[in-house]
């Protein structure tokens, strides 16, 4: 067979004990040293081996690059947050205009329809966790973890008023005037007229304030603590009316407070793993809700917090929802558990369709669900979140959803369903 290195002279006799094929040539000669190699030789010879750039990975991809090539069903993302998301609001007027605030101090207007940012909110001096619209959609809050509210003009799109207080934990809008209330970190209740800024504040109890929620008639708020106690607060003569607490409240921080549509009941939720169903009213307990109601013991109980709660508009039904993956749907009427919704992590919210019995929850997995109350099926989910989704909302008619995760995104979705 002819030599295809011709100016290569292979020793004689390694090519007699070599039986080639026909079909076969000889590529490179490799002479075996007698001696074993030193580490430190082998060491050099390692050096000149050539290995491949880092960006040349042939097709693998790293844990983060797999989540993110997943399916995304959304319909526009927001990049514009260099860390996580924390919350979103949808302006109340027209639904089309967004305010999203994050890990990176900052809080952004933009809209629905394209993602346009209208207006970077600078001058937050941490983790901006609060953000929300008046009720005529002229005025939007942000309010950051180290006590700074700012009030912008959504039409100007400028700054038009601003304060520091304690340490944030909640900021809720007034449902039909230009007022605005804040829970801070000592307990008190701030409750500002904008823009004008006249200001009244609601006592501490000595603990710290955890949730909060103005009743839909405007008139009474209802506020929970950190030793486990709720306040329905006269916001016009800024007294209690009532306090819950000792055996009828919780044994634990209250972790989320809701209404019904007309005001007359109210639902509580706690890390002790109950939610309260109360009438606002006289301040009776009329029935609690437990995790134990599902499956476990009561040590699992004490761990498995509340996350959220919420009231049904068409049905007399509520629903809770637990870290534990849990969301149960409660008969109003008989008090008793009708179904229990499974997530495979834990839930971190929820929100009621306003004219269905179809709830919506997002959960640590970053997956958006879609479940029918009347039995308990799941509808649909919705992904595009590589990261927990940490809030979200719905418009009006629940046909779009906007979340906030915690992969630095803001991103809409569009919730079609064959009923629709």
């Amino acid at each position: 067979m002819d030599n295809p290195n011709p100016d290569d002279n292979p020793d004689p006799e390694l090519e007699d004990t070599l039986q080639l094929h026909e079909d076969e040539e000889i590529i490179e000669v490799i002479e075996l040293e007698d001696t074993p190699q030193s580490p430190d030789a082998l060491a050099d010879e390692l050096e000149d081996v050539c290995v491949a750039d880092d960006d040349d990975d042939d097709g693998w991809q790293t844990e983060d690059e797999l989540m993110e090539s997943e399916q995304d069903d959304s319909e526009l993302t927001l990049s514009r947050h260099t860390g996580s998301v924390f919350c979103v609001r949808l302006d109340p007027l027209t639904n089309s205009l967004a305010m999203s605030g994050g890990e990176d101090d900052r809080a952004f207007l933009w809209r629905v329809c394209d993602g346009e940012v209208l207006l970077e909110c600078t001058g937050h001096k941490d983790s901006v966790v609060c953000v929300g619209f008046s009720s005529d959609s002229a005025l939007a809050a942000s309010g950051d973890m180290s006590g700074v509210i700012r009030v912008w003009s959504v039409e100007k799109r400028e700054e038009v008023w601003s304060a520091e207080v304690g340490d944030l934990e909640w900021l809720e809008w007034h449902p039909c005037a230009p007022v605005l209330l804040a829970g801070v970190a000592d307990g008190s209740v701030w409750m500002w007229k904008l823009p004008s800024g006249a200001c009244r504040t609601f006592q501490s109890p000595g603990c710290q304030t955890t949730c909060g929620r103005i009743l839909p008639d405007g008139k009474r708020a209802i506020v929970g603590y950190e030793d486990g106690s709720l306040r329905l607060w006269d916001l016009k003569q800024g007294t209690a009316i009532y306090v819950i607490k000792g055996q009828d409240g919780h044994r634990g921080a209250l972790t989320c407070v809701s209404s019904n549509q007309e005001g007359a009941l109210l639902l509580s939720g706690s890390v002790d793993g109950q939610a309260k169903l109360i009438s606002s009213s006289s301040g009776k307990v009329l029935c609690s809700f437990s995790s134990q109601t599902s499956e476990g013991s009561g040590s699992a109980q004490d761990s498995n917090s509340v996350e959220s709660v919420g009231f049904c508009n068409v049905l007399p039904l509520a629903a809770v929802a637990y870290l534990d993956g849990t969301l149960a749907i409660y008969d109003l009427n008989t008090h008793t558990l009708r179904h229990q919704c499974k997530h495979e992590v834990g839930v971190v919210q929820l929100q009621w369709e306003a004219e269905s019995a179809v709830v919506c929850t997002c959960s640590l997995s970053g997956v958006l669900s879609l479940w029918d109350a009347r039995s308990g099926v799941l509808v649909s989910e919705f992904h595009g979140h590589s990261a927990e989704i940490l809030d979200f909302v719905l418009n009006r008619e629940a046909s779009v959803a906007v979340t906030a995760g915690g992969d630095h995104k803001a991103k809409v979705f569009c919730l079609q369903r064959p009923d629709r």
